[in-house]
């Protein structure tokens, strides 16, 4: 262990390669892996501030159940822009004029919907609304906070500590990994969408450079979820072991890797 000194503001006790935000904002936290990065993030004793965005706060059991100051829960519905907005103002409310250090993109459906089967434009654009219009627009809408954030510090580097947006995205958005179409998940429409975010986080990443803010991509791997384990089939990892590497794997973000799609492990995934 060793100390760092950032600019930003206060003495934190990191490990020589790893970073904290002092306030991260996730989406899609309700169940699933936004719940478990929730979970692993309020294990780090730095981070100040965990704001869980929840489409129904008031069903999500598990969420409420921990006790924990430094857990905001906040009622955001990622397909409605006033409701992106009034998380927002409750986000800045907790952060102050420290802004945002982390936005975490997680929120996200995979409807069944394949070439051969019935055709529904209807199915096509809920996937695309939530998960890349909404997505989109989450990460416009807080910009001001992570812009407020990054500008806080006054040197070179990049990294969570300082401001980054991580879009959760899946090894289907690989399209040179395509290599079963539509697949038993009947994945056609969340394919689309999640190649389609990754293109969004590249764009923004060469947009945002200028600020000093990351905007990576993570695939969470196949993961024990109500989305993971459709059609009987049981996924590979728990929700534990993902978002822990997830988190892990955040907080070694640089500079090199803003614009990147990486595995849970930081490994390249082909675009």
């Amino acid at each position: 262990m060793m100390f760092i000194v950032r600019a930003t503001s206060k003495l934190k006790l990191l490990s020589s390669d790893m970073v904290y935000p002092a306030s991260v904002f996730i989406t899609g936290t309700d169940r699933g892996i936004g719940f478990g990065l929730v979970q692993e993030f309020l294990k780090i004793k730095s981070v100040e501030h965990v704001i869980a965005g929840a489409l129904s706060p008031k069903d999500a059991k598990e969420l409420n159940a921990i006790k924990d100051d430094r857990l905001k829960i906040v009622q955001i519905d990622i397909e409605n822009d006033q409701s992106i907005k009034d998380a927002y103002t409750q986000a800045e409310k907790i952060v102050g004029d420290k802004g945002l250090n982390l936005l975490v993109n997680n929120a996200g459906v995979l409807p069944s919907y394949s070439t051969n089967g019935p055709i529904s434009r209807e199915t096509m654009m809920k996937c695309l609304n939530v998960n890349l219009l909404g997505t989109t627009i989450v990460s416009q809408i807080f910009l001001p906070l992570l812009k407020k954030a990054s500008a806080h510090v006054s040197d070179d580097h990049l990294g969570v500590d300082r401001a980054a947006i991580i879009n959760i995205s899946s090894w289907f958005a690989s399209i040179s990994g395509n290599n079963d179409g539509s697949g038993h998940l009947g994945a056609l429409a969340y394919k689309i969408s999640k190649t389609c975010i990754n293109q969004m986080g590249k764009t923004m990443s060469i947009d945002l450079a200028k600020d000093k803010i990351i905007v990576a991509q993570l695939c969470p791997g196949w993961v024990q979820t109500e989305m993971g384990n459709l059609n009987g089939i049981i996924a590979e990892i728990t929700i534990e072991e993902s978002a822990s590497a997830l988190v892990n794997t955040m907080t070694k973000l640089e500079k090199q890797h803003s614009g990147g799609f990486f595995d849970r492990h930081l490994k390249v995934i082909a675009y």
